[in-house]
C-alpha cells in the first residue's frame, strides 16, 4: 500500500493535475495550505469541468478526504493564483 504525500501548485486560469488516475482504488486526503481568509482551492474531476465558480472549494485550512475509483483524476484551479493543496495519496490494493 503505497503512501505518497506531495504539495501542488494552482494557478486560478488553467487546471493543474492534482492526481493521476491508477488502476486501483486510491485514498486522497486534501488540504489548503493557506492559513489567509479569501484563498481557495476548487477541484474537478477533469480539465474540462475545473472553474472557481461552479465546483466544490476547500477553504483556508481546511482538509478533505474521499476515495478515487479506477481511471478516475482529480484536477485543480486556486483564488488567488499560486496557492499549494497538500496531498496524502493512498494506492489501496485489492
Amino acid at each position: 500500500m503505497p503512501i505518497n504525500s506531495f504539495e501542488v501548485t494552482l494557478s486560478d486560469t488553467t487546471p493543474e493535475l492534482i492526481v493521476s488516475s491508477d488502476n486501483m482504488n486510491q485514498d486522497i486526503v486534501l488540504h489548503n495550505m493557506s492559513k489567509s481568509s479569501n484563498n481557495y482551492i476548487f477541484i474537478a474531476g477533469s480539465s474540462d469541468e475545473a472553474d472557481t465558480t461552479n465546483n466544490i472549494h476547500i477553504d483556508p485550512g481546511e482538509t478533505i478526504n474521499f476515495t478515487m475509483r479506477p481511471n478516475d483524476e482529480l484536477w485543480g484551479l486556486s483564488d488567488p493564483s499560486g496557492l499549494n493543496v497538500g496531498v496524502l495519496r493512498i494506492r489501496l490494493a485489492d
